[in-house]
């Protein structure tokens, strides 16, 4: 089983990312959850979204703990949580930001993997908003290999084709932002 946690700030996209990979898990045949942690619902404040994905029913139904994967959808956020908290040193770190994963890794203490993509530069770009979610969901999947990459570009744009079915520059901004974190993302 893989765990993972995404760490935003409301109205950034952590809940629908979780949702989005779960959707895409499920349809290639994965068990599956994905469950969002807030506090008080407002834009700006910090969230956390899990997601745990696997081979098997998952039995457990507890807060992650201990994931083998996060994802950092606002790197102001590394000022006030302890984004790093459970991560073993076999874990990725990936994080939104326009810094070289090389200086991020010397800023934080963290020994695994550490991974870069400047999401919110792509959103902004491709979408018109700075909206990291799908480009960081993008990076999360082409790093891992937890899904097949293009079965995973597939099912997310058909379910951006229903939420936004009169809106079609919204799914294609998604997509082609995903596609550039995809290429884009690096390591340190």
């Amino acid at each position: 089983m893989i765990e993972i946690r995404w760490h935003g700030r409301g109205g950034q996209g952590a809940k629908t990312a979780a949702l989005l990979l779960a959707d895409a898990a499920l349809s290639a045949g994965k068990y599956v959850q994905a469950f969002p942690e807030y506090g008080p619902e407002r834009m700006g404040a910090p969230v956390q979204s899990f997601n745990r994905i696997d081979e098997q029913p998952i039995l457990m139904h507890c807060p992650v703990k201990s994931p083998k994967v996060v994802v950092v959808l606002d790197p102001t956020l590394m000022a006030s949580v302890n984004v790093t908290a459970g991560l073993g040193p076999d874990g990725m770190l990936i994080i939104n930001t326009g810094l070289d994963a090389v200086e991020i890794k010397k800023s934080v203490k963290f020994d695994g993997k550490i991974f870069t993509v400047d999401a919110s530069k792509i959103s902004e770009e491709t979408i018109g908003k700075n909206i990291p979610n799908t480009p960081m969901l993008a990076a999360l999947v082409k790093i891992t290999g937890v899904l097949d990459f293009k079965s995973m570009m597939e099912d997310t744009e058909k379910k951006l084709a229903k939420k936004f079915a009169h809106r079609p520059e919204v799914i294609e901004g998604n997509i082609q932002s995903m596609k550039r974190a995809a290429e884009e993302v690096k390591s340190a």
